[in-house]
C-alpha cells in the first residue's frame, strides 16, 4: 500500500475511528501512555497520532509534537486538543517515514498502530531512532507475528486482505527490530484479547550505555 492509498484509508476512517477501531484499542493505547516514565521537560514524539485520543494523558509538564499523514485525523486531533486545552500539545501533517524534524530532538517516542499500518516499516523504524536521543525510549504499541506456527500460518494468510484496510499481520517483532540499534527493555502483551504487544525499546545508537533499572515491571533508565 503505498502513501496516498493510507492517507485516503485513514481519512474515510478519521470520521468513525473513535467509535471502531478507537474505542477498542482504548485500554491499550491508555496503557502505552500512562506507563511511560515522563519527567519535566522532556520531548515526545507520538507517530500516528490518529484522532488524538491519547493527548489527554500526557502530563502537562512535557512538551508533545503529535504527527501523522492524514489531514482527517488531524483534524480530529486538533479539535480534542482545542476541547481539553493542551496547551503542551503540538500536530503536524508529516509522513513518519520522511519526519522534518532535527536528530536526536526527542527524549520518548510512542507509535501506536503504526509500524504495520505503513508502506516501509524499516524507514519509520529507522526515522524514530533518528530523532530519538541516543538513551532515548521508542516505544511500540502493536500487533506482531505470533511464533506459533499455525497461528502464523493464518496471519500470513489474511495479511493481503488486511492490507486493504490499512494493515499487516504477518511483521515480527525480530524482524522490525534486525539490524537497528534498538535493544528492548520490556515486553508484555496487552487487551484487546492480550492480542497486541507493548514493546519498550532504548535508543542504543552512538554506543550509548545505560543502566537499566525495573519496578512494577516497567523499564526506567538511568544514566
Amino acid at each position: 500500500m503505498d502513501l496516498k492509498k493510507v492517507e485516503r484509508v485513514y481519512t474515510a476512517y478519521a470520521s468513525v475511528y473513535d467509535h471502531t477501531f478507537g474505542k477498542a484499542f482504548k485500554q491499550s493505547r491508555e496503557s502505552a501512555v500512562r506507563g511511560l516514565p515522563i519527567k519535566p521537560g522532556f520531548r515526545v514524539l507520538e507517530v500516528g497520532v490518529g484522532t488524538g485520543e491519547a493527548l489527554p494523558l500526557y502530563p502537562a509538564h512535557c512538551n508533545v509534537l503529535g504527527i501523522d499523514l492524514s489531514d482527517g485525523m488531524l483534524g480530529h486531533a486538533r479539535r480534542r486538543v482545542e476541547q481539553y486545552q493542551l496547551s503542551h500539545v503540538t500536530l503536524q501533517r508529516m509522513d513518519a517515514g520522511n519526519m522534518e524534524l532535527a536528530d536526536d530532538s526527542f527524549d520518548i517516542v510512542m507509535a501506536a498502530y503504526v509500524v504495520t499500518a505503513v508502506p516501509d516499516y524499516r524507514k519509520v523504524v529507522n526515522e524514530m531512532i533518528r530523532v530519538c536521543k541516543p538513551g532515548g525510549r521508542i516505544v511500540m504499541l502493536n500487533h506482531f507475528s505470533n511464533g506459533n506456527k499455525v497461528i502464523a500460518a493464518v496471519e500470513k494468510l489474511i495479511s493481503p486482505l488486511c492490507k486493504h484496510i490499512g494493515f499487516r499481520t504477518d511483521l515480527a517483532l525480530n524482524t522490525v527490530l534486525e539490524g537497528t540499534s534498538l535493544l528492548v527493555a520490556s515486553k508484555k502483551k496487552v487487551n484487546p484479547l492480550r492480542f497486541w504487544h507493548l514493546v519498550e525499546c532504548v535508543n542504543k545508537k552512538n554506543g550509548q550505555e545505560h543502566e537499566m533499572v525495573y519496578a512494577n515491571g516497567y523499564a526506567s533508565l538511568q544514566a
